[in-house]
């Protein structure tokens, strides 16, 4: 449809802001925390919890991660499937470092935890990839 004075671009702006915000309307959002616990150099705990948000959150997605969908829509077997590009996508994103060593009776121990804190992402998973981005 042309405007008045003979330009298409009008129209184009228009259905560019009506795809662009139905688009952000099928994004889901989700809280997500990671913490990993090393003792003594072995492996003592990690966990990665996943829950739907219950209120909208507020921000800007910032560095998306963008994964290969082969799940039925699920966020949790989505992350399973790509478990190492996840956290390594998660540890780009900054997480708080807790060290501690302590000496007793000549005995060396420490614990080192890995914790990124609970972080509101929004989350569009397609047919055929889904886009995860943090929002700051």
């Amino acid at each position: 449809m042309r405007s008045r004075d003979g330009n298409y671009n009008l129209t184009l702006r228009l259905c560019s802001v009506i795809l662009l915000s139905s688009l952000a309307l099928n994004a889901s959002e989700y809280f997500i925390s990671y913490r990993y616990v090393v003792k003594n150099a072995i492996i003592f705990n990690e966990s990665l919890d996943i829950s739907h948000a219950m209120k909208s959150c507020k921000g800007k997605p910032q560095n998306k991660l963008i994964l290969e969908n082969t799940s039925d829509g699920n966020l949790n077997k989505l992350i399973s499937q790509n478990q190492e590009e996840f956290l390594e996508y998660i540890h780009k994103l900054g997480l708080h470092i807790e060290h501690k060593e302590q000496t007793t009776n000549l005995q060396n121990t420490s614990t080192t935890i890995l914790t990124l804190k609970t972080t509101c992402f929004k989350v569009d998973i397609n047919d055929n990839f889904a886009t995860i981005a943090p929002l700051k």
